[in-house]
């Protein structure tokens, strides 16, 4: 490994670390999930799994199920630099878990060239979808440390 990809690595581990931190923002119980969006070492937007703006902060019903209106982090956070001045065409999306692929759509959509990981998701299509999409994929195992 050369020096380039040693600090590569060390970014990648300390941004998904604050991924996990913004992850504690969200109110769902079965799963917190946060995703940080980084272009030129600055992060230009975040987000974690929830429910709209303006609903109530539950994201789960009676039996513990979520609900299908609850946004995934990968969602809120491209979505919220839509609305900025800010551009996510090249960027490395750092998320806590792999992207589903609804989620993989939206990154392809939103010109994302790089996705950071900690967790596997249950499902791999969204991870499918973006090695077919030619985004490159690293997974992350913070335990290592």
């Amino acid at each position: 490994m050369n020096q380039g990809e040693d600090k590569q690595e060390l970014l990648d581990r300390r941004y998904m670390r604050m991924a996990f931190i913004w992850a504690e923002n969200s109110y769902c119980k079965r799963r917190k999930v946060g995703a940080l969006l980084v272009k030129d070492k600055m992060i230009i937007s975040d987000g974690y799994n929830g429910t709209p703006s303006g609903f109530e902060n539950v994201c789960e019903d009676e039996q513990n199920m979520t609900k299908p209106y609850v946004l995934h982090a990968e969602a809120n956070a491209i979505t919220k630099v839509a609305r900025s001045n800010n551009s996510s065409e090249g960027a490395t999306l750092y998320v806590t878990s792999s992207p589903c692929i609804e989620c993989a759509k939206l990154i392809i959509q939103a010109g994302i060239k790089r996705v950071v990981y900690a967790d596997a998701y249950r499902l791999s299509d969204g991870i499918d979808l973006l090695r077919r999409a030619r985004i490159a994929l690293v997974a992350v195992d913070l335990e290592k440390e």
